[in-house]
């Protein structure tokens, strides 16, 4: 049986997804102006065991990532998930699918950094997902651009709510997206890795 975190029927909650490896003080930056700025009750972090868009060999070892970023994110409204793993979801739309009735419950968005929303068009049914919860994208160094001009906002450019009215996302029917020119941050989980190899 799935074990969701608690929440009250109507809440709003954020679906903050990645493979956190390893977790670091970009994500949580990302994730406290998410909260504030989409007037989140709650913000899930969904800790996947493995990125289909990446390279396995550089996924790491799950219980130390999901104790890494459990650690990361200590906050009275932050909780950190298996949800994938419980649900053996290799894709979003799979765990979104198994997330079921508890999506009509509350009001839910997922959350994502510029450089996913990018090659958002690459993911497994993305129009699927676009279909099934509005996105919250936060901008990222060096992905804005790429971003704005993707495939996924050209397709959804009618369905973009402009950044003064972010806190109305949960509340929309998808397709709805919002972008956030939040204060970039210079941190990496891809240039972390790579400190740490050298070292």
């Amino acid at each position: 049986m799935l074990r969701l975190p608690p929440f009250g029927d109507g809440q709003r909650i954020g679906l903050f997804g990645g493979s956190f490896n390893p977790a670091h003080a970009g994500h949580r930056a990302v994730a406290l102006y998410a909260l504030k700025h989409f007037g989140l009750d709650w913000l899930w972090w969904l800790v996947s065991p493995q990125n289909p868009l990446k390279d396995r060999t550089i996924t790491g070892d799950y219980e130390m990532r999901l104790a890494q970023t459990a650690a990361l994110a200590r906050h009275p409204r932050f909780v950190v998930t298996d949800i994938e793993r419980q649900l053996a979801a290799p894709n979003t739309i799979t765990m979104l699918e198994g997330l079921g009735e508890a999506l009509n419950r509350g009001r839910f968005i997922f959350l994502m950094g510029a450089d996913s929303l990018a090659s958002f068009h690459r993911w497994r049914r993305a129009d699927d997902i676009a279909a099934r919860i509005p996105l919250g994208i936060v901008a990222r160094p060096g992905h804005s651009l790429a971003a704005l001009n993707s495939p996924t906002a050209l397709r959804y450019a009618a369905a973009r709510l402009p950044a003064r009215q972010a806190r109305l996302l949960p509340d929309l029917m998808p397709p709805a997206w919002c972008f956030l020119a939040m204060p970039l941050r210079p941190e990496s989980s891809t240039a972390i890795r790579a400190a740490r190899a050298k070292a």
